[in-house]
């Protein structure tokens, strides 16, 4: 990775928490507990592809314009919501899925 990559990529990780520090309370604490279970279950696609971020901005600052609230735009089960937003399927991820449930 080239340090002009590198600068570009942090630049990127910046400005997405901008985004998210914008958004209203509700919708900011669940962006970033999504954003931590993403980081456990697919750390390596999500440091090269900030997409999943992206969509999830994009989806919440829709629903902050339409005034739903949070849960009407995930659902109550928020890790099932966050598991769509990962595109690949890793073996870990059911063994991870059941140490969160286990500890509800």
């Amino acid at each position: 990775m080239s340090l002009k990559q590198a600068w570009a990529e942090k630049k990127e990780w910046r400005d997405l928490q901008k985004r998210a520090a914008s958004l209203p309370p509700r919708y900011l604490i669940v962006y970033q507990e999504i954003q931590k279970y993403l980081m456990k279950v697919d750390p390596v696609n999500l440091t090269n592809d900030f997409q999943p971020l992206n969509e999830l901005l994009d989806l919440f600052e829709d629903g902050v314009s339409r005034q739903k609230d949070v849960l009407a735009v995930t659902g109550t089960d928020v890790a099932a919501f966050a598991d769509g937003l990962i595109l690949t399927d890793h073996p870990f991820l059911d063994e991870w899925r059941q140490q969160v449930a286990s500890r509800l």
